[in-house]
Formats: structure tokens, sequence, C-alpha cells
């Protein structure tokens, strides 16, 4: 399935990294050994009822999967699609994302319920803040790099406790305990970029000024951004209302 579609891609790693790159992360695009159902025709056989979804192949297609999910999560018609243990043998061999989303820890922000999507969909990653380092990074890398996953969304939310509390340490210039302050720290650049404005709710604007930040960087960075000057990514900056459930498109929507 990744193997397949996508070998140009897996041309720009080494054999090495890849096997690297998958025991890492733990969730490697294969299974050798598996005995489980790799295709559509052979989840069938197993006489199981349902077909599992095509996967988006183009930047836009996967924008638009995920915004009709998140519609439908607005409208509370939910699908729960590819959910059941059909998917689940489906997926046991390969996996095939079509997205990555960038978000935060917050109890009230969970990708797969708010975009109403699957079992093998996307690759989730989750810190304070949604806040980046090079582990993290790599991981949002991972995809796109080894299986060619051609959306990446980076998405904040409303209330964001992770930012509100390093915009009042920033502000009062008070460090967190711990290891939070590393969270204020890499929030810094958004701080200091809304400190220049005015602005009726200063941590909402933070938000949302490192949610377009944090994108930025990761859509013109050196792996990622030749991918997305051939139109084959898109890096996209978006923000979660937990009042209405809806994902607002800050920058970076593909066109179709």
């Amino acid at each position: 399935m990744v193997g397949a579609r996508h070998p140009q891609r897996r041309a720009i790693l080494t054999g090495g990294l890849v096997a690297s790159a998958a025991l890492i992360t733990g969730c490697s695009s294969k299974a050798a050994d598996s005995k489980a159902p790799t295709t559509a025709a052979e989840v069938a056989a197993t006489g199981a009822s349902a077909t599992p979804t095509v996967r988006p192949d183009s930047p836009w297609s996967a924008f638009a999967r995920l915004m009709e999910g998140n519609k439908r999560w607005v409208d509370g018609t939910l699908q729960h699609p590819d959910r059941d243990p059909a998917r689940r043998a489906y997926v046991a061999a390969e996996q095939d994302p079509y997205g990555v989303i960038l978000s935060c820890i917050d109890s009230r922000v969970p990708p797969e319920l708010l975009f109403d999507t699957g079992l093998g969909d996307l690759f989730v990653l989750r810190t304070g803040g949604q806040v980046v380092a090079p582990v993290v990074t790599g991981s949002v890398e991972y995809g796109p790099m080894t299986s060619g996953t051609p959306l990446i969304v980076v998405l904040g939310h409303q209330n964001c406790g992770a930012i509100k509390a390093a915009y009042k340490a920033l502000k009062d210039d008070k460090p967190l305990p711990g290891t939070l302050q590393t969270i204020a720290e890499a929030l810094r650049p958004a701080y200091e970029q809304t400190a220049k404005g005015e602005y009726a709710d200063p941590v909402d604007a933070m938000i949302r000024i490192h949610t377009k930040q944090t994108s930025a960087a990761l859509r013109t960075n050196s792996d990622l951004g030749p991918m997305v000057k051939k139109g084959d990514l898109a890096v996209v900056s978006a923000y979660y209302s937990l009042d209405t459930g809806r994902v607002e498109v800050l920058t970076g929507a593909p066109s179709a």
C-alpha cells in the first residue's frame, strides 16, 4: 500500500533511516510477519460487511475530507467511519494515513472525533500548546517523507491553557514550575509578536499567531518545503472553537 503508491518519496530516505523512524515511533507502516488482510478484497473474504474508505491522494482531497468530517461534528451528523473490526483487520498489516494533525494535549480537542475520522486515517501528535521541538518536527515529517501523506494541519484552539499560562509567565517574567517553562520558551516568538499589537483578547491572538508561525516554519523547512512547492503537500494552520466545534482555517488551505 505505502511502498507501491509512493516509491519516489521513499527514495529520499535510506533504508536505515526508515527503519530507525519506524522503531522510534513504534508505528511502522508494515508488519512483515502479519497474516491480517491487506486489501479490500481480502477484508471482504473474511466475511466483514464494511468496505474501507478510499484514501484521499492529494492535499485538496485530504483537506476536503477533514472539513467534511468537521461539518458533521458541528452538525451532530457523525458517521464514525472505519471504526469496526473490518477496518482494524484492513490496517493491521499496513497504514497509509492521509493527514498529520499537530494539536494541543487539551482533553477537549481530540482530532479523530472533531474531524469524524476512522482508524488509520491520521497521524496525530499532541503537545502542550502544540509546540514543536526537533523530535516533534521529525514525527510530523514521518508521514509525508515515508508514505506521501499529503496534508499537515497545525491545530490551535480556543481557551488554550498552555498558551494562557505561557502568556502570563512571559508577561510577568515569572517562570513556570519545572519543565513547563520549556513550553513557555517555545511560545516566546508568538508572545513577542502579540506584544507588539493591541488586541481585545491577547491570549486568543497569541494562540492564532503561534499556530500560524508553526505552520509557516513547517511549510518552509528544508525537508517539507520542496514537497509543498511541488504541490504534493499542504501545511494548514487552523483554529478550533470549543464553543461551536468548528474548525476555522487560518492559512495554507490547498486549492482544488
